[in-house]
């Protein structure tokens, strides 16, 4: 049998398979009203046809813990009941094909406030409904982009309290799996960095320290999640920053950290924190970093990064490189991607009743 095609149980969650969604921003959400931050068709038809088309476990995309947690004006939240009830109907039909529904939790820190991509990306006040962003340090991501508020150390505890009552909504909006966005640049991605996070308090300076707000959040949402469901982390390996940066040896210590606390899968990502770094983009340019992780500790990792192919994402799970790939772009263009891969490489995989003519 294909690896890729392979049940994956962790605690009492058994994922079908080993073909899983990335998260990604949509930037449809309402901006203001009653339904701001809430799913909508666009979110329901846009999930509804990954799993339709086979994928395993879905993790919705980076969702705000608060309002100024989000990216943009126009991205999900999950801090209110509205949005939870909201989200029930997505999660309801990821289960109703045999998906595993999971959430990002995220807060973007100093990158927030921003507009859609298609709009430019560049950041947005007041009068596009945007707000001030908060960070470790008073340290704009780039040339452009706002000085943020430093967080003092009450607000750091304040927004520990939201990553925590945001996963109790997502229990009751129906996830299996939560996901901590510790990646890409955004708020805890800050504080882990030397390049972002220069404070001189118990939230700065040495390894442990930078490490104290991410295992805070982790303690603070382990503890409101239940034990039978599993609690991802995503991380940023390598800021790909000539120096002082975070990089793939502070992975590796941290991922032990992880797993002490209660982090069941490492989603292994690179990037977002440095607007400087180079980059070098290629074919799963970012799975070695998920596999020293695999190799040199004992929490289990997923892959991502310009995974496109069926036989390179089995390669990479045959070859113990990773437990799963995580795929994006791909995803969008291929919603059906699993079913495809599956015929290829002689796997099973759910294929709706009403799709029971293309198999």
């Amino acid at each position: 049998m294909s690896a890729l095609f392979e049940p994956y149980a962790l605690r009492e969650v058994t994922i079908p398979n080993r073909v899983w969604m990335s998260p990604m921003c949509q930037y449809s959400a309402a901006p203001e009203g009653p339904d701001t931050g809430a799913p909508n068709d666009w979110h329901f038809a846009h999930y509804a046809a990954r799993a339709a088309g086979g994928t395993g476990l879905i993790v919705v995309e980076a969702t705000g813990v608060s309002p100024e947690g989000r990216i943009s004006p126009w991205d999900l939240g999950i801090w209110n009941d509205t949005q939870v009830e909201a989200f029930r109907r997505i999660t309801r039909f990821l289960v109703s094909q045999g998906t595993v529904p999971a959430i990002q939790l995220a807060h973007a820190g100093r990158k927030a406030s921003t507009d859609r991509p298609w709009k430019g990306g560049a950041p947005v006040g007041p009068d596009s409904y945007g707000w001030q962003p908060v960070a470790p340090s008073a340290i704009p991501f780039a040339d452009g982009h706002p000085v943020p508020t430093e967080l003092t150390a009450d607000g750091i505890q304040e927004v520990v309290g939201q990553f925590a009552d945001a996963a109790r909504r997502a229990l009751a909006a129906g996830f299996e799996i939560a996901e901590i966005h510790g990646a890409h640049g955004y708020l805890i991605n800050e504080f882990l960095s030397p390049h972002s996070n220069h404070r001189t308090d118990e939230y700065g300076g040495s390894y442990e320290n930078r490490t104290r707000f991410a295992l805070q959040v982790v303690d603070a949402v382990r503890a409101v999640w239940p034990q039978d469901k599993p609690l991802f982390f995503r991380i940023s390996a390598t800021d790909w920053l000539e120096k002082d940066g975070w990089t793939a040896d502070d992975t590796v210590r941290f991922a032990a950290d992880l797993k002490a606390h209660g982090i069941d899968l490492l989603d292994v990502s690179t990037g977002g924190n440095g607007s400087g770094a180079h980059i070098p983009v290629g074919p799963g340019y970012q799975v070695p970093f998920a596999a020293r992780v695999k190799a040199e500790t004992s929490l289990p990792v997923a892959a991502v990064g310009l995974i496109t192919e069926a036989e390179q994402a089995e390669k990479i799970v045959a070859n113990d490189e990773a437990d799963a790939v995580l795929l994006g772009r791909e995803l969008l263009r291929n919603p059906s991607w699993a079913r495809h891969a599956a015929r290829e490489l002689g796997g099973d995989v759910h294929v709706p009743d009403q799709y029971h003519r293309s198999v």
